[in-house]
């Protein structure tokens, strides 16, 4: 059976969601936060781009999908404002399977724009965010159109199929 009909989350917020019952993958964000900060901080200093693509590959539903552009948000900001140059526009695609809660996510939006607008105020870029369904497994994205991208709980699959495709290729070739 394929991977992307296999591999999903409860939607919604009950008692059995994803959203309720993602404290390890709360966990691993955090632990990643001195990674990224280290990330953006030297892509900062060597070109701050007019325009920055961020992309979160398995961005998941509920609390944990915009902590990590929240935070890269942050980053970015005070990067910026250390730097003495004005934030980019941020282009933000969240990507996760088609059969994600996006719905979840874009209800959660207003609240994060108006968090971005009280905290950062009126010189902090514009940020626009969108989805990108579909699996990371072939291409999601137009060339040049990131800079950052993030992904904390997903990428392992990847590399499990990955090996798999390998290992039957070689197997061929014998």
């Amino acid at each position: 059976m394929e991977v992307m009909q296999v591999l999903h989350m409860n939607k919604g917020d009950d008692e059995n969601s994803y959203a309720k019952n993602s404290k390890v993958q709360s966990k691993i964000i955090s632990l990643g936060k001195r990674i990224n900060e280290e990330a953006i901080t030297q892509m900062l200093r060597s070109n701050i781009p007019d325009i920055m693509g961020i992309a979160d590959l398995g961005c998941s539903s509920g609390p944990n999908s915009l902590s990590v552009i929240s935070e890269m948000t942050d980053i970015i900001y005070a990067k910026c404002r250390e730097l003495g140059r004005p934030t980019p526009e941020l282009k933000v695609f969240l990507n996760d399977l088609p059969c994600n809660d996006f719905n979840f996510i874009f209800g959660s939006l207003p609240a994060f724009y108006d968090r971005l607008k009280k905290e950062k105020g009126s010189e902090f870029g514009p940020c626009f965010v969108s989805a990108t369904p579909g699996s990371f497994y072939g291409r999601l994205f137009p060339s040049r159109s990131l800079h950052c991208v993030h992904s904390s709980s997903s990428l392992h699959w990847l590399s499990q199929k990955r090996s798999g495709e390998w290992r039957r290729s070689e197997e061929r070739g014998r």
